[in-house]
């Protein structure tokens, strides 16, 4: 009896340890199921995100004649902005380098005195400095006596004329006057529907038709009031509630937050700022004020070159790449730019080895980019994107060329452009020699393009050079890479995205540089077509804000054209000299 009972315990154990490695089993084989099923199932098709369509028209308002003042004449300066700051770390100065190194304009920076003595403002009869910037204002009109006579009779006499910024703190009183001004300050408020005033003489990049809607970030915003002749609002809003501001009407009337004194109090034009450039449209109102204040000598003309590359055609996995209907969204979105930006086409770089190597539907999408390749311009990529750089053998490396070659002979693929791109821009620069002979004898390659040179980062360092009669220029990002695929995946949320387009970084490059040649891929323009969206949007956003003048042309002539813009940069920096080259790039500038 003894031995039965131990016989079933026994049993009943195995029977346990069986039922636990089943259900150990079970969840397992669920796990892996469900996995699987994730990776591979269709995503969710979620609606497309719509870009911008059009400007706020109801918002539209007929211009009435702007006031005519003459333009400053600071012939007698050099073309160069002395900037005085509190600290050389702080964000607005930052903000405003950027802007001056972007655009390419020499400047100085100095500590804003107290009571020490202002830089030497001339040398041999001539004025050193074409415009005066301060961080802070109340610095200006808190010199002493001797300082301050000193600099304005300098603006006088050469000029010149004064941007200045205002920014409140709790510190700050909420109603006070300006001293030795006829102007008003009322500062911490909330503010919202930011308004360009028409009239504002400065205008010259900014459109004044449109309206920002809703409230302005932040409480700490200063306006400006006024009854002396002197000043023009240039950007007005109203308060966010129904605050009330000593000596000035109800809560809905329009308040100044930027104003222009026209130099009718003293002889001294100047802009005030009553906040930060941390918003948008302060950035643009600053670079029109730098055109306006040295009558138009620190200033790009309004023409802006656009050259959209899609890299990486046929490449991609499955699920990342162009379909049927995406090549029709491409060629639609395309003629739609066409009637905003005169001679747009896309720029397409390619790598036949992956051609068909997509999905069923990838591969028609494929045949459809063929089929219309005459609609598009087109450009090498590297048979199988492949990093030029890692080739030390010219003729391995012209092979490969050759077989792309052979494969657009086979497809009818137009290869008369003259440009290319290097995956990953491998070869460009830091200079790989083999690259260059290769493009060369192979395409005839005139013109290519590059992020690296001298330095990936800042982007605004970026500059071109000519090597061994080839044109490399500089690209630009626009934040999308292979990886950004879907709008309401983007990195940080799909506002970073409209961020980017609407004021932020993407609007200033196109803002801050004649020229913009832009990285795209292939994956940008499938599954979301952000590709679609973001120079949709783009465009329509210039266009609504700006009065620049967009407009593409092949990479041939558009190297002519910066080469014009820029003709110091033709020699490359190892060629004239090294002092502006680093350890890191003077030990890699020959071949790797």
């Amino acid at each position: 009896m003894v031995k039965f009972w131990k016989f079933v315990r026994s049993f009943r154990q195995l029977e346990l340890h069986r039922l636990i490695l089943m259900l150990m089993v079970f969840s397992l084989v669920s796990m892996c199921l469900l996995a699987y099923y994730v990776t591979n199932s269709p995503k969710i098709k979620e609606a497309l995100p719509l870009p911008i369509s059009d400007c706020n028209n109801q918002h539209r308002v007929s211009q009435p004649p702007r006031r005519h003042t003459p333009l400053l004449d600071s012939s007698r300066t050099d073309p160069m902005v002395l900037i005085f700051a509190e600290s050389i770390y702080s964000q607005l100065i930052q903000e405003i380098v950027t802007i001056l190194e972007s655009s390419r304009f020499k400047y100085r920076t100095e500590i804003a005195p107290g009571k020490g003595d202002v830089p030497t403002l001339t040398e041999k009869g001539r004025g050193r400095f074409a415009l005066i910037v301060y961080e802070n204002i109340l610095k200006y009109v808190n010199l002493d006596a001797w300082n301050r006579e000193l600099l304005d009779k300098y603006c006088v006499e050469y000029g010149v004329g004064i941007i200045g910024f205002f920014k409140a703190n709790e510190n700050s009183l909420l109603s006070a006057q300006l001293k030795g001004f006829p102007l008003f300050l009322h500062s911490n408020l909330g503010l919202k529907d930011y308004h360009i005033n028409p009239n504002a003489p400065l205008l010259y990049v900014t459109r004044a038709n449109q309206v920002e809607q809703g409230p302005l970030p932040g409480d700490d915003w200063t306006v400006f009031q006024s009854n002396h002749s002197t000043y023009e609002p240039v950007l007005l809003a109203s308060t966010k509630s129904a605050e009330y501001i000593p000596h000035l009407s109800t809560h809905k009337a329009l308040h100044a937050t930027v104003i222009q004194d026209l130099g009718l109090h003293d002889g001294i034009q100047r802009v005030f700022f009553g906040n930060t450039l941390n918003f948008w449209l302060h950035k643009l109102i600053f670079v029109d004020a730098i055109a306006y204040l040295t009558g138009k000598r620190l200033c790009l003309s309004l023409d802006r070159y656009l050259l959209v590359d899609i890299d990486d055609i046929f490449v991609g996995k499955e699920g990342t790449r162009m379909k049927v209907l995406d090549v029709k969204a491409l060629l639609l979105s395309q003629n739609k730019l066409r009637t905003l930006v005169p001679n747009f086409t896309f720029n397409l770089g390619f790598s036949g080895k992956f051609y068909h190597t997509g999905a069923s539907e990838e591969d028609a999408g494929d045949d459809m980019l063929l089929k219309h390749r005459n609609e598009f311009w087109w450009f090498p990529h590297m048979w199988s994107h492949m990093q030029p750089h890692l080739f030390h053998n010219e003729t391995v490396l012209a092979d490969q060329m050759k077989l792309n070659n052979q494969f657009a002979l086979d497809h009818g693929i137009p290869t008369n452009m003259g440009y290319a791109v290097a995956p990953h821009h491998s070869g460009v620069y830091p200079v790989h020699t083999q690259l260059y002979k290769a493009w060369k004898s192979i395409w005839g390659i005139k013109v290519t393009s590059t992020e690296e040179y001298p330095h990936l980062k800042p982007a605004r360092y970026r500059r071109g050079f000519i090597h061994n009669g080839i044109r490399v220029l500089p690209r630009q990002t626009c934040g999308l890479f292979t990886h950004t695929i879907f709008y309401n995946e983007y990195p940080g949320g799909s506002k970073e995205l409209d961020k980017s387009i609407q004021g932020g970084e993407l609007f200033l490059t196109v803002l801050l540089n004649p020229i913009s040649i832009f990285m795209t891929h292939l994956s940008n323009y499938g599954n979301d077509r952000l590709g679609l969206y973001t120079f949709e949007s783009l465009v329509k956003f210039v266009q609504c804000w700006t009065n620049l003048k967009l407009q593409t042309l092949p990479p041939v002539e558009l190297a002519a054209k910066y080469f014009e813009l820029f003709p110091e940069e033709k020699d490359p920096l190892w060629q004239v000299g090294t002092s502006h080259l680093d350890s890191e790039f003077l030990s890699s500038v020959t071949d790797r």
